[in-house]
C-alpha cells in the first residue's frame, strides 16, 4: 500500500476515535443538526477504517507466515497461508481505494434536468419528449419523483424545450454525466418515403442549489418580467400575467416559468432554476480548469459534445465517450439505463484511481 493512501487511513482511524468520543458525549443531542453531522460522518469513515483493520490484520498474517517459512514441516502451509494473505490485500487494498475516491459534494441531491430539441425541426422535438419520458421512467424504477417547472410543446409533438426537477435522494449521482448532445437515427412518423433521419437534442442536468447560502443572488442583479402564460384556450386560458421571466443581468442567464397559475410559485421556481444554473455555470468552469490539467472522459458537462446515439433501426445505443453499444434500445427508452449508467460510473471512479495514483 502507497504511503500517502496508508496516511490517510491512520488519519480516518484517529478521526472515527473522535467522533466515538464526541457521540458518546451526554449532551451530544443538544445542537441535532451537529448530531446529524457527526452520526453521517460516522457512518461514512466507519467502514472504511474497519477495512483498514481488515488489511492491517492480513499483513500480519502473511509476516506471521514468513517467519514459518524456514521451518520445513511448516513450509508448505506457510507457503499456502501467503498466498492467499496476498491476494487478499491486493483485494482489501483495491476496494480501499474505491472507497477513499473524492466524494462529490453534490451527488445526494435532487436535479433540475433540461432536455431542448436541436436539430431536425418537428422529428428533434419528438425526440425530446421521448428522452424525458426515459428519464421520468428511470426515476419513477428508483422512486424518486417528477415534477415539471417549464415546457414548451413541439408543434406535431414532444417539446421543443422542457425543464423537469427530479426529487430523490442520489439522484444526481446517477444522472449527472447525462449532460449533452443526444443524437437520434430513425424514421420518423411524419416520413412518407421511410427514410432514416438524423436529429438531436441536448441535455443539462443540474443539481439543485441549497436554498441558504450556496448561490448569492443579489437582488440588484435581476431583473423580474411578467406575462400572460401560454396556454391551449377555452375555459382555462390564463387571463392574468401570472408567467415570470427572471434575467440574471451578469452572466445573461433567462429563465421562464409559467406552468402554475400562481406568479409567486412561478417566481420561487424560476429563482431556483436560476440558483441551480449558475451553480451548474460555476461548476463546469471548475471542470475546465482541471480538464485542463487532466482530461476527463465522462465527467465534463460539455453541452455541445455528442455523448450518445440511439439508433432505432439497428436496435442500439452508443456511448461515444466509454464506447459503448448495448443492443436493447426499447428497454433504454423505456427507463431501464442502469447498464450504460453504471458503466459511465465505473469508468469515472477508474479516471479518479488513476489521478490517486499519480499523486505523490
Amino acid at each position: 500500500m502507497k504511503s500517502s493512501i496508508a496516511a490517510k487511513l491512520t488519519q480516518l482511524s484517529t478521526r472515527l476515535e473522535e467522533l466515538n468520543h464526541l457521540l458518546s458525549a451526554e449532551n451530544v443531542t443538544a445542537d441535532l443538526d451537529n448530531y446529524r453531522k457527526l452520526t453521517r460522518e460516522h457512518a461514512e469513515i466507519g467502514p472504511v477504517v474497519e477495512l483498514f483493520k481488515a488489511y492491517r490484520m492480513a499483513e500480519e498474517a502473511v509476516h506471521s507466515a514468513q517467519s514459518m517459512i524456514s521451518d520445513p514441516e511448516m513450509k508448505e502451509l506457510a507457503e499456502t497461508e501467503i498466498r492467499d494473505g496476498k491476494q487478499r490485500l491486493v483485494s482489501i487494498e483495491a476496494e480501499l481505494q474505491s472507497r477513499l475516491l473524492p466524494r462529490d459534494p453534490n451527488d445526494d441531491r435532487s436535479i433540475f434536468l433540461e432536455v431542448r430539441a436541436g436539430t431536425g425541426g418537428d422529428e428533434s422535438a419528438l425526440f425530446a419528449g421521448d428522452v424525458i419520458r426515459m428519464y421520468s421512467r428511470y426515476a419513477e424504477r428508483h422512486g424518486w419523483r417528477v415534477e415539471v417547472v417549464s415546457q414548451s410543446p413541439g408543434e406535431v409533438g414532444g417539446y421543443k424545450e422542457i425543464i423537469a426537477k427530479i426529487i430523490g435522494q442520489g439522484a444526481y449521482s446517477r444522472l449527472k454525466f447525462e449532460s449533452g448532445g443526444h443524437r437520434v437515427q430513425r424514421v420518423p412518423a411524419t416520413e412518407t418515403q421511410g427514410r432514416i433521419h438524423t436529429s438531436a437534442c441536448t441535455v443539462a442536468v443540474m443539481p439543485e442549489a441549497d436554498e441558504i447560502g450556496e448561490v448569492i443572488i443579489n437582488p440588484a442583479e435581476i431583473r423580474i418580467d411578467t406575462f400572460r402564460a401560454s396556454g391551449a384556450g377555452g375555459q382555462h386560458i390564463n387571463k392574468t400575467d401570472s408567467a415570470v421571466r427572471v434575467t440574471h443581468l451578469p452572466t445573461g442567464i433567462v429563465v421562464e416559468c409559467q406552468d402554475d397559475r400562481s406568479q409567486h410559485k412561478n417566481k420561487a421556481q424560476a429563482l431556483s432554476v436560476l440558483a441551480a444554473r449558475i451553480k451548474d455555470k460555476q461548476l463546469r468552469e471548475r471542470q475546465a480548469k482541471e480538464a485542463a490539467t487532466r482530461k476527463s472522459l465522462v465527467g465534463s458537462g460539455d453541452r455541445s459534445e455528442r455523448i450518445r446515439t440511439y439508433n432505432f433501426p439497428q436496435g442500439r445505443v452508443t456511448d461515444h465517450r466509454i464506447n459503448l453499444t448495448l443492443y436493447k434500445i426499447e428497454h433504454i427508452m423505456d427507463g431501464e439505463m442502469d447498464d450504460l449508467i453504471n458503466a459511465l460510473i465505473a469508468e469515472h471512479q477508474t479516471e479518479q484511481l488513476a489521478a490517486m495514483a499519480e499523486e505523490v
